[in-house]
């Protein structure tokens, strides 16, 4: 039985530390600096967060420069929380990742080249265009079924579901390729370090 997901901003917070010891300040100039600030980037998420990682054991903080004006509370992350984080990166993906969780998909993936390795990072990729691929023919079929009586604005938010999800099965085969070095290197591209949490669109706001 696959372990239960963690939160998504707690998966962030120990990829990050997994990269290298940070303050709860260091994080949450990550948070709201970056591409990653859709994780979150308020320190009424991040240093609670924090306490709860360190309450499992996950994390240990450690006070720094205790004797100056400046001391702060460094976070690393324990031989347990190491573990936990390379459980959390190899869970398979599932059908429910790609309907509502894609964002943590790629929050693995950008994680799990340095932690799992590179294999373990393909696999991700290789599940994730797998289970788009198997949704698709789904969505489409619904598509079809849709008149304009039904609703003509439901039928283009629908297709624009369908139009992403096909962007990113055809994005995941591209990088596998280059992953596994079947595209020359002048035209493999440098992938971001940090993943993009996207807002996700469909009727009502999401994507379908």
């Amino acid at each position: 039985m696959s372990e239960r997901p963690i939160p998504l901003l707690e998966l962030a917070i120990t990829g990050l530390l997994a990269q290298q010891p940070r303050s709860g300040y260091d994080l949450l100039k990550v948070f709201s600096e970056t591409a990653m600030g859709g994780f979150s980037s308020s320190p009424g998420a991040i240093y609670p967060a924090l306490k709860r990682l360190e309450r499992s054991g996950s994390v240990t903080g450690d006070v720094e420069n205790r004797d100056t004006l400046r001391p702060r509370r460094v976070y690393r992350l324990t031989a347990a929380g190491v573990e936990t984080l390379k459980r959390q990166l190899g869970r398979p993906v599932t059908r429910d990742d790609i309907v509502r969780h894609s964002d943590g998909v790629m929050l693995r993936f950008a994680f799990a080249g340095e932690v799992l390795g590179p294999h373990e990072a393909t696999r991700i990729l290789e599940q994730f265009a797998h289970e788009i691929e198997c949704y698709l023919p789904e969505l489409k079929a619904q598509l079809a079924t849709l008149t304009e009586a039904e609703g003509r604005y439901g039928f283009f938010a629908l297709r624009h579901g369908i139009d992403m999800y096909s962007a990113d099965a055809r994005w995941a085969r591209k990088v596998i390729r280059e992953l596994k070095g079947r595209v020359p290197p002048r035209q493999a591209k440098r992938q971001t370090v940090e993943p993009v949490r996207r807002k996700r669109s469909k009727r009502g706001g999401r994507r379908p």
